[in-house]
C-alpha cells in the first residue's frame, strides 16, 4: 500500500459557550435536534409503553438516551443525575477551554517528564496514537496551535482570519503524535517537546456515547441507545424489538434532511462533515480539515462520512481521518483495513454516496 498524505482534520463547533465537546464539526445545538428527530423517525415509530427516553443538556450539547427496559430498582430522576454526572464527568477530562480539565492541564504542563493522569483519558490516548499510526500521521491530535491559529477553537468561533505563513509555520512546528508518549500502568502521559498540546475534539463526542453507555451496563441496563451531538452508541434491542435504526443527514449547508438510515445493534456510529463549519474570505472557502505540512486546509469534495464500529470512540477517530483522507483515498482506507463507512461527496450535479461492504447491508433502503 503507498504510503498516505499527511493530513489532519479538526471537529470543532462554533458556540455560544464552550461545551463538553466543544468541537463537533456539523453538529450544532439544532443538528442535535433533528438528528433527535431522525432516530425518532426511523426507531420510535408507534408506541413502546415500557420504554423510558431522557435528555438533557452539557453546555449546549444536547444528549438523549432510551432503554428499551427500564430498570424498576432506578428511577427516572436518579438516572437522569447519573447520565448528567458522567457527561460532566468526561468534559472534565477532555475540555481544553477549562483550565482544570486533565488535558487542559496537560497542556499548560512544560515540561517533557511523565505527567500522571486517568486510566480512562490514558487509554483514550492510547487509541488516538494507534489510529495515528496506523494511519501514518494522517491523524493527529497535537493540533491544538492549529485549531488557534485558524480561529476555530472555541472561544475563537468566528474569527474568520487566514493566518500568515510565518504565524502557520511556528503552529506547525509544535505539531506532531510522535512526540507523544502514554503508558497505562501507572497511567501518565509525556511529550517529547514543552509546547506540545493536544486536542482530543475528535473523539470527544463518541467518547462521551461509550462513557455513558458503561454507566448505563454498570447498573445492569443492557439494551439502549446513547446520542450526544449526533454521535451514537446502541446495545440490544430497541423498542420495537429490532435493531435501531438511526438517520445519517444530508450534507447541506441550509437545511437537515435525512440522507440515509442505517440498522445499528450493538455499535457506535459517529458522523463527520465539512458542511456547518467554515468561513469564507476573499471568495475562498476555508473549513476546518487542514494538511499539516502547509497548515492550510485541505481540497477534496468529501462532505460527510459516517463510521460504524464496535465503540462510538473508534468509530469518531475513523470519522475523523476519513474526511482528512477525501472520498477515494478515505474509501480506500476503509476497504484496506475493513473499516464500515460510508461517504457522500460533492458533484457537478449534486451528492453522490459509496458504502463499504460491511456497511452496505445496514443501511434501511437495502433491507
Amino acid at each position: 500500500m503507498t504510503a498516505l498524505p499527511v493530513l489532519l482534520v479538526i471537529k470543532i463547533l462554533p458556540v455560544i459557550k464552550p461545551n463538553l465537546l466543544q468541537v463537533l464539526q456539523h453538529k450544532t445545538l439544532t443538528l442535535g435536534l433533528v438528528f433527535c428527530l431522525g432516530v425518532w423517525l426511523l426507531s420510535a415509530c408507534g408506541k413502546q409503553p415500557s420504554a423510558m427516553r431522557l435528555e438533557g443538556m452539557q453546555g449546549t450539547a444536547l444528549w438523549h438516551v432510551t432503554l428499551t427496559h427500564p430498570p424498576a430498582t432506578i428511577s427516572a430522576p436518579e438516572l437522569q443525575a447519573g447520565l448528567s454526572k458522567t457527561f460532566a464527568d468526561t468534559n472534565q477530562l477532555l475540555a481544553t477551554w477549562d483550565d482544570t480539565s486533565e488535558v487542559a492541564r496537560f497542556n499548560r504542563y512544560q515540561g517533557t517528564d511523565w505527567f500522571s493522569i486517568s486510566p480512562p483519558l490514558a487509554k483514550l490516548l492510547e487509541l488516538t496514537l494507534q489510529v495515528s499510526r496506523q494511519s501514518g500521521g494522517v491523524y493527529d491530535v497535537t493540533v491544538e496551535p492549529l485549531v488557534k491559529l485558524w480561529g476555530f477553537a472555541s472561544h475563537d468561533a468566528g474569527k474568520d482570519v487566514v493566518p500568515a505563513k510565518a504565524d502557520i509555520d511556528i503552529a506547525l512546528a509544535k505539531v506532531g503524535y510522535q512526540k507523544l508518549q502514554v503508558r497505562l500502568d501507572p497511567p501518565a502521559v509525556r511529550k517529547s517537546q514543552a509546547d506540545l498540546q493536544v486536542e482530543l475534539a475528535s473523539v470527544a463526542d463518541g467518547f462521551a456515547a461509550d462513557q455513558a453507555g458503561l454507566y448505563l451496563e454498570s447498573l445492569g441496563i443492557s439494551e439502549y441507545m446513547v446520542e450526544i451531538a449526533g454521535e451514537v452508541r446502541t446495545r440490544g434491542l430497541s423498542p420495537r424489538g429490532d435493531a435501531w435504526r438511526i438517520a445519517i443527514e444530508k450534507p447541506v449547508e441550509e437545511d437537515h434532511v435525512i440522507q440515509n438510515g442505517v440498522n445499528l445493534r450493538d455499535a457506535g456510529l459517529a458522523t463527520s462533515g465539512d458542511y456547518r463549519n467554515f468561513f469564507v474570505q476573499g471568495g475562498k472557502r476555508y473549513s476546518h480539515t487542514f494538511n499539516p505540512v502547509t497548515g492550510a486546509p485541505v481540497t477534496h469534495n468529501l462532505a460527510s462520512v459516517s463510521v460504524m464500529s464496535p465503540e462510538a470512540t473508534l468509530a469518531d477517530a475513523y470519522a475523523t481521518l476519513f474526511m482528512a483522507l477525501g472520498e477515494q483515498k478515505g474509501k480506500a482506507f476503509a476497504d484496506a483495513h475493513a473499516i464500515n463507512a460510508y461517504f457522500i461527496w460533492r458533484t457537478d450535479k449534486g451528492f453522490e454516496t459509496a458504502d463499504t461492504v460491511g456497511f452496505h447491508g445496514l443501511l434501511t433502503g437495502n433491507q
